[in-house]
């Protein structure tokens, strides 16, 4: 199995606590590559930490509204690239390495969460996923959904793209609503959460085509 990067740690190096940025709508999945605008005080302080600390991690994790908390499943990423801006900004690249299982969360002094977490059920992340998927059955799908919202898209890089990458990119870029990027981020694996990507735009294309004919 290939492993996500010579910067990834490895699990036994995975810390019990973690920062978190709690962000609903942005999915972040291993293999991913997440960029950040980051210009809240205490997320400034947060990036700050993350970069000083061995492995740069930082947990994203979304809201859940019906609970008035956090899911209990997030992706921690590695800041993979970072650039201060001149009016204090900090722009950041997350690279998705691993999920995590949050047991607990407390505010810090600096005004940012902080998570008690568990890696136990998460170890295969950290190696790149090569289960099978029906890609064939996924690219009709997805040139439906593209017709049907009037998106455009590059199908020769979509095509060379290995099947990780694409079931991560699409998962990640497509406009879904909170509870379907959540349910692909807590899919086991690959081959499931292509399954679930393909029914999510199924979905998508049937209620375009009940609206009528597009007006993009």
């Amino acid at each position: 199995m290939q492993a996500r990067g010579p910067f990834a740690p490895q699990f036994s190096e995975l810390p019990d606590r973690l920062p978190l940025f709690p962000l609903g709508g942005a999915l972040l999945l291993p293999g991913g590559r997440l960029p950040l605008n980051i210009f809240e005080p205490r997320y400034l302080a947060m990036v700050r930490d993350a970069i000083a600390a061995p492995h740069r991690l930082i947990g994203m994790i979304q809201p859940d509204a019906t609970k008035d908390g956090l899911y209990q499943i997030g992706c921690a990423g590695r800041v993979s690239e970072f650039a201060e801006q001149d009016d204090g900004r900090i722009v950041i690249t997350l690279t998705g390495l691993v999920r995590f299982q949050l047991l607990e969360s407390q505010e810090l002094e600096d005004g940012y969460l902080q998570g008690l977490v568990s890696w136990h059920d998460f170890s295969a992340d950290l190696s790149q996923d090569n289960s099978a998927i029906d890609r064939p059955h996924l690219m009709r799908v997805l040139h439906d959904y593209f017709d049907a919202k009037g998106y455009k898209a590059d199908w020769d890089q979509l095509e060379s793209c290995e099947d990780e990458r694409l079931v991560t990119s699409l998962a990640m870029i497509c406009p879904f609503d909170e509870a379907e990027k959540q349910a692909m981020l807590e899919a086991p694996s690959l081959a499931e959460r292509a399954q679930l990507l393909t029914a999510i735009l199924e979905m998508s294309v049937h209620q375009e085509f009940e609206k009528g004919p597009s007006t993009h």
